[in-house]
């Protein structure tokens, strides 16, 4: 059975993306290429099993686009430029109709005239979201949303409602961001949309991270176990069918979902203080992001590094280090754009291995980096790991003049 939960439409992560960089990178994804859904960018990323860093993610795409969707995404950049070009001819021709053409007739229909209305609507909140003025995009996102539902447009619909959930979600309105995630789930399903579509597990694998994050923890286990089956039965089949009939790509989406569901549940279990769970988790992710994008690929780095810190909190601080130092050096080739994160957390790995003087210099050269970056959250949690290393050195001190104090 689909997860959907308590179905009913609205009148109208954990906050995951509560801090300033959070927020940038959901918008930045959004930007990028903006879909039914966006923390977990899959088109853009070719579906890597990225994480949110976020968090808790946290915007898969991987739902099929929609006619409306190529129509907005091909006027800001889309990869098929042939349709971009063809959609920039004819909005640049519409504004010089409007402009230059009055006395001629307009020969759209009523609906053709709505849904261009809606979808510049749409992209006056892109423009707002590029801005940072998240207020303001939400405000042309509902008048997108009640034009759609004035013209019966599904397509705009279900565009529209999970924007806006993302956008209730990336500034911790969890209460919000569920209604509107299950408002667009209902009108996919109603719509014919099978319940193991990608885009529906998806809106479930955002749901399963709401409830985690309002200590819900029922629903959160029932979700995850939704997507983790669904996706599992999934490629199950693809290995069934008939070798014309497989279509690659929408295995490795697939593939990768799975892998960001592994993901997520995996922070889910650190959350919760179940390390051996999650570092199963962190392991199966792991492996599906190597194998689909490559051991070198800035995900399966930062997955690295993750299963090394759940190792480190395990108390299995001799198999954490080589695995952070492995995520650390190829960052370093690779020019990594969270390499403050990783950095950090190497620093972490030494300093629980009593390595202090190491830790210390990559503590510092991490939060020169984090400075550079404007990333005030790994600033702070750098700054703690120094104040850490600084109070165990004291300890250490204190504990070798005990025997010397007790001689004299």
């Amino acid at each position: 059975m689909f997860f959907i939960y308590d179905m009913a439409l609205p009148a109208v992560n954990r906050a995951l993306f509560a801090n300033r960089s959070q927020i940038q990178l959901f918008i930045s994804e959004v930007l990028r290429n903006l879909s039914l859904s966006s923390r977990f960018n899959f088109k853009t990323q070719s579906l890597q099993c990225l994480k949110t860093v976020t968090s808790q993610s946290n915007a898969v795409t991987v739902h099929r686009r929609s006619q409306l969707y190529r129509r907005i995404c091909e006027s800001n950049g889309d990869e098929n430029s042939r349709a971009t070009s063809n959609w920039t001819y004819a909005m640049w021709s519409a504004i010089a109709f409007s402009l230059f053409s009055k006395a001629e007739e307009d020969t759209r229909t009523e609906a053709q005239k709505k849904e261009d209305e809606i979808i510049l609507l749409l992209k006056r909140a892109k423009l707002s979201i590029m801005r940072g003025q998240l207020h303001g995009a939400n405000g042309f996102l509902h008048q997108a949303i009640a034009l759609a539902h004035q013209s019966h447009n599904t397509q705009a619909i279900i565009y529209t409602y999970s924007l806006m959930a993302n956008l209730a979600y990336v500034q911790g309105e969890l209460d919000n961001a569920e209604k509107l995630f299950k408002a667009a789930m209902s009108f996919m399903l109603s719509g014919g949309t099978p319940e193991d579509d990608n885009g529906v597990i998806e809106m479930s694998l955002k749901l399963a991270t709401i409830y985690a994050g309002q200590n819900k923890n029922d629903l959160a286990e029932t979700g995850f176990q939704f997507c983790t089956e669904s996706l599992e039965a999934k490629l199950e089949k693809f290995k069934e069918l008939p070798t014309e009939e497989q279509s690659e790509e929408l295995r490795m989406e697939t593939r990768l979902l799975l892998g960001l569901t592994l993901d997520s549940h995996a922070r889910y279990m650190a959350a919760t203080h179940r390390l051996s769970r999650a570092a199963l988790d962190y392991k199966r992710a792991l492996l599906i992001c190597q194998e689909e994008q490559g051991e070198t690929h800035p995900q399966s780095l930062v997955l690295l590094s993750d299963l090394a810190t759940i190792l480190d909190l395990q108390g299995r601080h001799d198999e954490a280090l080589p695995l952070v130092k492995q995520a650390v050096e190829l960052s370093r080739e690779a020019g990594h754009p969270d390499q403050h994160v990783l950095l950090g957390n190497m620093a972490g790995v030494l300093l629980h291995n009593g390595l202090f003087e190491e830790s210390v210099n990559l503590y510092k050269e991490a939060l020169a980096l984090a400075q550079s970056a404007g990333d005030e959250e790994a600033v702070e949690q750098i700054r703690e790991g120094l104040k850490e290393v600084g109070n165990r050195r004291k300890a250490k001190k204190a504990e070798t003049e005990v025997p010397k104090t007790e001689t004299d």
